[in-house]
Parts: C-alpha cells; sequence; structure tokens
C-alpha cells in the first residue's frame, strides 16, 4: 500500500519535531492529536502550547487531516522561534541590566567615597586652622585636580591658608629684641651725652660750660 503521508510531512515549514498520537474513539473513528515541539526553545511557556485534536474517520482523516493541521502547526512552529528569540532579548536585556546596576552601583560607592574624603579633608583642615596649624590645615584641603568642579574654591581656601604660614620676601627684616638703628635719633643721644659731660657746676650752683 502506498501513500503520500511523509513526502507532505517533509514539504511542511516545520522548524522542530511533530509529535503525533493516534487513538481509537467511538464508533470506529479515530482522534488525533498533533503538535510541534522545539527543543531550542528554552522558555517554559511553550508547555502551556496544546496539541491540536481531530476527530473522525479514517476516510475523514485521509481527507483532510493535512488540510486542517498545515498552517496550525506552521503557526506553533513559528511562535517557538519567536519565544526563543524573545527569551534571548530578555536574557540578553537582564544581563545588560545588571551590569548597568553594577556599575550604577560602583560609581555610587566611589562617588560617596569621594565625597566622604572631601568632607573629613574640608572640617580637619578647619580644626587645624584653629589651632594655628596653617601648614598642615593647607596639606589637608582636597587636592583641586580630583574636584574639578570646585577646584576655584580650593585653591581659594589653600592660597587663604598659605598667606598666614609663607613668609612674605619683600617685607624687611624684624631686629633682634635690644637691637636699636642706628641713625639720626642715635646722633642726638650722642650729642646730649657728649653735652653733659662738658658742663660744670659752679660753687653758685649755675651751669658753667
Amino acid at each position: 500500500m502506498e501513500t503520500n503521508f511523509f513526502r507532505i510531512v517533509s514539504q511542511m515549514d516545520i522548524n522542530g519535531e511533530i509529535h503525533l498520537i493516534i487513538s481509537k474513539g467511538e464508533n470506529n473513528s479515530l482522534v488525533v492529536a498533533t503538535m510541534v515541539q522545539n527543543d531550542k526553545c528554552t522558555d517554559r511557556a511553550k508547555e502551556f502550547i496544546t496539541p491540536m485534536t481531530l476527530r473522525g474517520t479514517a476516510e475523514q482523516m485521509d481527507k483532510g487531516y493535512f488540510l486542517r493541521i498545515r498552517q496550525p502547526l506552521r503557526d506553533a512552529s513559528e511562535l517557538l522561534d519567536n519565544m526563543e528569540a524573545f527569551k534571548k532579548q530578555m536574557d540578553e536585556a537582564k544581563r545588560k541590566s545588571a551590569m548597568a546596576r553594577e556599575s550604577a552601583d560602583r560609581e555610587k560607592k566611589a562617588t560617596d567615597a569621594k565625597e566622604k574624603k572631601y568632607a573629613e579633608g574640608m572640617q580637619k583642615a578647619e580644626e587645624l586652622e584653629r589651632e594655628g596649624k596653617y601648614r598642615e590645615a593647607w596639606m589637608k584641603i582636597p587636592d583641586p585636580s580630583e574636584y574639578p568642579e570646585r577646584a576655584d574654591l580650593l585653591r581659594t581656601r589653600r592660597e587663604q591658608l598659605s598667606a598666614k604660614f609663607a613668609p612674605d620676601l619683600f617685607a624687611p627684616p624684624i631686629p633682634p629684641q635690644g637691637y636699636r638703628k642706628e641713625g639720626k635719633a642715635d646722633d642726638n643721644i650722642a650729642q646730649l651725652e657728649t653735652f653733659a659731660t662738658t658742663e660744670e657746676i659752679g660753687e653758685d650752683g649755675e651751669i658753667e660750660y
């Protein structure tokens, strides 16, 4: 007996396996359940796709089986392909989302650490300034290059502190204690001393020169 069943199956545009279950029903009828399975589809939602079930006599099946199942099986096959493609896209989106979250977490931690370093440095500089330790306070001011958005503020703060401990190269030197600068005043004092040594007091109490 010759049949064209398998030739028709081979011509169907199906990506996957065709599962066929045939059982006998009442009144010499047949119950044929047909479904497509694709092991490449890893989406568990495929489990909700139910077989297409046909009932009829053998003659009815011979005449109308493929007419009834051809399009539904093709649709099921395309659905499984799309489900797998969609799942891959979702997995990729989740992976990228996880990477983005990790990157955001790393950036937040780095930003928090940077802000903490800035706050601690500025606070310590203020404490040292109050103690009169201007050079140490200057060293605690954060590096302006690490905080470009606050660079002007940090440079100004450093300049304020450096002005309190850096020597003025153009200021005259401070003389040591007990030092007296020679000049006109000293000459006057010397003249008075000389004048005093030349005066004499007479018997009448008057000063003679």
